[in-house]
């Protein structure tokens, strides 16, 4: 009889051992059981992750280019050398730049219809084609540049509606505002309609503390000369100047880069238009914590 040596291991083993000659030194080894991998295990190994998430350190991102660009406005001299052409073409370009980069981080989807849209916004910056600059311009042309200043320039975006005040100081004590009512259609996530409906000259008013002496006199007689007026024409008078504008102008502009306190607009030539609010304007919506779920 012959006899029949069982072999020290498996033929599956033996297998093994021919396709991985030197593990643990062994001559063959037994397959282990497959466990199922554990989740703890996988959760504590993302929890060791070090280093700000992608997004914390998109809005530390975007927080920085904000204060580049406010600076750059800084740099250029502001809203006044803005305003008289004194901004060179470096102070320009340099803003430009700023502006893209910023507008490269925007947080808001549909800026048309977000709750930050409406508010009071003053001008920071504002190419030949904006209706802020067409409001100082008129005032302007009716006041010699070496008597008025223009003091400010702004906006209130309201239920669809755009009023851009622009206000002149004579002698430092005569204040002239121009009011451009515009009103605004949406017409898609990012692209919105303005069009023209009437401009509002208001009265002249006077701070007579400030006022030269060689003009008080000239202020007592137009006084005394208003009040001799018709009631009806003091009333008018007293309510502005308005010219109706309905149908006569209007554009198209896309909002580029919209939160609680920049707004950037470009028209159809993509000349920039930033704003800074001026009123408290809405809460930023809070975002919800996420627990991680294994």
């Amino acid at each position: 009889m012959h006899s029949r040596r069982t072999p020290s291991c498996p033929p599956s083993a033996a297998v093994f051992f021919l396709e991985n000659p030197a593990r643990n030194g062994k001559f063959c080894e037994f397959p282990r059981a497959k466990r199922k991998p554990s989740r703890k295990c996988r959760a504590m190994v993302q929890q060791t992750v070090q280093g700000p998430s992608a997004s914390y350190a998109r809005e530390m991102e975007r927080l920085s280019a904000k204060e580049s660009l406010l600076l750059a406005f800084k740099d250029a001299g502001g809203f006044e050398a803005l305003v008289t052409g004194k901004t060179t073409s470096t102070q320009k370009i340099d803003v430009n730049e700023r502006i893209v980069a910023l507008e490269r981080l925007n947080p808001t989807s549909r800026p048309t219809t977000s709750p930050f849209l409406e508010g009071q916004w003053n001008f920071e910056w504002f190419g030949s084609g904006s209706p802020g600059l067409l409001a100082a311009r008129i005032l302007f042309e009716r006041f010699p540049p070496a008597l008025a200043s223009l003091s400010k320039l702004d906006v209130v975006i309201k239920d669809g509606y755009a009023d851009i005040s622009a206000s002149v100081k004579l002698l430092n004590s005569i204040e002239s505002r121009f009011t451009l009512s515009t009103r605004l259609s949406i017409e898609g996530p990012l692209r919105m309609k303005e069009e023209y409906v009437e401009g509002i000259f208001e009265s002249p008013k006077v701070n007579e503390e400030s006022l030269p002496e060689q003009l008080k006199g000239a202020l007592v007689q137009a006084t005394n000369t208003m009040q001799q007026l018709p009631v009806s024409i003091r009333d008018a008078l007293a309510s502005g100047f308005k010219i109706p504008l309905g149908g006569t102008f209007d554009r198209l502009f896309l909002i580029s880069y919209l939160d609680e306190e920049i707004l950037i607009i470009r028209d159809t030539a993509g000349v920039p238009e930033v704003l800074t609010r001026l009123d408290p304007g809405p809460l930023p919506p809070v975002e919800p914590i996420v627990e991680y779920e294994s």
